[in-house]
């Protein structure tokens, strides 16, 4: 039984003042033993956040790490940085770095193993373009995506990723894809798993749904078979992410 992820993505939002004063408003909205729940936040919004979720069960996340251990990396930030601040998940892969930042498939590979050798979760994003979904390359897309991220990574190790699937099309735009068509794409990334691992592991691997979920529609798409849980952009940033957390009450 794979346990429900609700991870908050809060991208370039919230001073740590500003995010200090969320946390304390979602506290008693986001409790539910039966759901883990994390916010992914700025950086410079980790070490405040880490201090203000310590006795709730919210674990904090990062947006990004590099992939080198420490060194000449101007604006970077290592694992070894994150694991003694507190953080417990990693976010790598999100369209938004690829696009802006052109990060490669290569890129997130060597970032998950960094992640992995620090003991943290990574959450593995991958997603298509609508332009790619016309052209019906969505899974061909995204299996590659898939294929070089899991890269020389153990089984062992493969069952502590977290991945994503977000389509680029429904980010931030208020349209969402179809429980089922969310549902099609899960269910065919957990069939190439089990195709580059085996069955087990594949049935172990959480996938979460990104792409404009809210508390209106997370029930639906939480109920599909492959779909673990949420990675939630904007609505995180609301009182409604306790309804996405609490969607199963």
């Amino acid at each position: 039984m794979r346990k429900k992820l609700i991870a908050g993505n809060w991208k370039m939002n919230m001073t740590p003042s500003e995010g200090i004063a969320l946390i304390g408003t979602l506290k008693d909205l986001v409790k539910n033993d039966e759901v883990d729940v994390c916010y992914c936040v700025p950086a410079i919004d980790i070490v405040p956040a880490v201090e203000a979720t310590k006795g709730t069960n919210v674990a904090i996340g990062a947006q990004n790490l590099y992939f080198e251990e420490k060194g000449a990396y101007t604006g970077e930030i290592s694992a070894s940085m994150l694991v003694d601040a507190g953080v417990k998940y990693v976010i790598m892969g999100h369209s938004e770095r690829r696009g802006y930042f052109f990060e490669t498939n290569e890129d997130i590979n060597k970032k998950a193993k960094k992640a992995l050798e620090h003991g943290l979760t990574p959450i593995m994003c991958c997603g298509e373009s609508l332009e790619q979904r016309q052209q019906g390359l969505t899974i061909s897309w995204i299996r590659e995506q898939i294929k070089v991220g899991f890269e020389g990574i153990s089984a062992e190790d493969a069952v502590k990723i977290v991945i994503a699937y977000e389509p680029i099309w429904a980010i931030g735009t208020g349209v969402t894809a179809t429980s089922e068509q969310a549902e099609e794409v899960c269910a065919d990334i957990r069939k190439y798993l089990a195709e580059l691992y085996d069955a087990k592991t594949a049935d172990t691997i959480r996938i979460l749904y990104g792409g404009s979920m809210n508390a209106a529609n997370a029930a639906e798409l939480l109920a599909m078979a492959d779909i673990d849980g949420g990675l939630i952009g904007g609505a995180s940033l609301k009182t409604d992410f306790g309804k996405i957390v609490n969607y199963n009450k």
